[in-house]
């Protein structure tokens, strides 16, 4: 059943619940259209509309720590939009944790101390790190004790991030302020001179729903079919920012940290965004656009240049209207954060023609094709509203080992929501991986998948192709949706490497 026919015919929009009477409807508009199936059905959420601010409160910059630090998930206060709220953090009086900066070949050590009232943990997105460090969903932290994760940096610079993962409880922890960056660095990055210190901008774009008491989180139905998305975003913890800019190239670092939403960036005088990394680090070469779409749990690394704008001039970062998102993605533009040229300076930086030696894993290397159908939602005959998103029809099991890798394997992995109606960003713990094709939907690659990823997006009605070279750093891993909500639901399996 088409999600917004479901919507329409029961009256489930965001506030809706499931009462006798309701589920009676429900049965009865479904078998009018003809939509139940095999004792299933499909369904979706709605559009919530972004509510644009002042753009009149200064961009914060996360403060910035090393490899050794200690990271305490706590409930605190923060001042958004002028207004002191309750939510989480990694540290107090804030949203977000620190920044972590490290240099690529050094052993960390963080210290994770659990002040929450639940259990909680972190998994370090996009770091290739041993299964026993990574945040696995069962490698939980009870209330007031810690853990030390202690990893050696093995890989290239990139930006990548960290948040809590506990199962059930991964979407609302993280909607309500636990996560944060973990920037590494090397030689080889530094040797092109990019944009540095006030020139090199993080971005936590986040989408959230304030009340005068803090963040609320509770998903209706219809919000666990399509993700939980706020009407006002935040960019680094503060709600429609602006920061001031020179008449020079910056470097933007971007994450997606929203739970559901998908932006589709670009900036409103149409200058170039000019994309020099993604996910897993810097592109072979640089690549010129417009517009590009960044899915939740992805990072962009973008310079954009301010040059020949005069003083006073005012540019956004804003979201496009976007097609094939769904039931409730890419139907609004709007206004991210805005960027005021205060300064006129001359700038010698010129963008490299080449960035980075990024080797092409060819399909014939693999030694085994998996495929992963991303099935339609489904809700049973019995009328249970958990486990509606499933990977090959099945459901989170942590009892249950879904695929057995050999240890430095190659492999390919095909994602097929080639029959589904909503988006799902999806995610691989533990391994870098190559994008190799797109069939159906946009029928392309973009410029952002090139290079190394760690998550793809995987649009309704797509079938993406990636290659994935896996290590020696054999254990237990997840791979899911990176829609939070989707990922709470169930959508989500287990590879262990051997």
């Amino acid at each position: 059943m088409k999600r917004r026919v479901f919507i329409k015919n029961t009256g489930l929009g965001a506030g809706g619940i499931l009462t006798a009477g309701s589920i009676v409807t429900i049965i009865a508009a479904c078998n009018k259209n003809n939509m139940m199936n095999g004792g299933g059905m499909n369904m979706g959420g709605q559009p919530v509309p972004v509510t644009e601010g002042s753009f009149t409160r200064l961009l914060p910059i996360p403060n910035t720590v090393s490899g050794n630090a200690t990271l305490t998930a706590q409930a605190t206060t923060a001042n958004i939009n002028g207004s002191n709220i309750s939510v989480l953090g990694y540290q107090a009086n804030g949203i977000l944790g620190p920044t972590i900066r490290a240099n690529s070949g050094i052993n960390t050590n963080f210290n994770f101390q659990n002040n929450l009232s639940e259990k909680s943990n972190v998994h370090w997105h996009g770091l290739k790190i041993s299964a026993n460090m990574d945040g696995h969903p069962q490698a939980l932290v009870n209330p007031g004790s810690s853990f030390n994760y202690q990893f050696p940096i093995n890989q290239r610079a990139g930006l990548c991030w960290y948040h809590p993962h506990p199962d059930g409880a991964t979407a609302r922890q993280a909607f309500q302020g636990l996560a944060g960056l973990f920037i590494i660095n090397d030689a080889e990055e530094a040797a092109l001179s990019l944009p540095s210190g006030i020139y090199e901008i993080p971005l936590v774009i986040q989408d959230k729903r304030f009340t005068s008491s803090g963040i609320t989180y509770n998903p209706s139905m219809g919000e666990v079919m399509s993700g939980y998305m706020g009407e006002t975003i935040i960019v680094n913890g503060e709600a429609s920012p602006y920061t001031d800019v020179a008449t020079r190239y910056y470097r933007l670092r971007i994450l997606n940290g929203s739970n559901a939403r998908i932006y589709n960036l670009a900036l409103s005088n149409n200058a170039d965004l000019i994309i020099i990394g993604n996910d897993g680090g810097l592109l072979r070469n640089p690549a010129t656009v417009k517009t590009v779409l960044l899915a939740p749990g992805e990072r962009l690394d973008v310079l954009v240049n301010f040059a020949g704008l005069t003083a006073g001039t005012q540019v956004f970062l804003e979201s496009r209207m976007f097609d094939n998102g769904g039931s409730a993605q890419g139907k609004q533009g709007f206004k991210i954060m805005k960027f005021k040229v205060t300064q006129t300076v001359s700038d010698s930086f010129i963008v490299p023609a080449s960035l980075s030696a990024v080797n092409t894993i060819p399909a014939s290397s693999s030694s085994k094709t998996r495929n992963f159908v991303i099935n339609a939602m489904q809700m049973t005959s019995g009328m249970n509203m958990t486990g509606i998103h499933r990977i090959n029809d099945k459901t989170y099991d942590k009892n249950r080992i879904d695929e057995t890798v050999a240890a430095n394997a190659t492999e390919i992995w095909v994602l097929d929501n080639s029959q589904g109606d909503e988006p799902h960003p999806m995610h691989l713990h533990g391994v870098h991986f190559q994008v190799l094709e797109r069939n159906g939907g946009r029928g392309q690659l973009t410029a952002s998948e090139s290079g190394w990823k760690d998550t793809v997006l995987v649009m309704p009605r797509e079938t993406v192709k990636i290659i994935i070279p896996f290590s020696t750093l054999t254990g237990v891993f997840v791979f899911h949706c990176h829609n939070l909500e989707h990922e709470d639901d169930g959508m989500m399996l287990q590879y262990q490497l051997t």
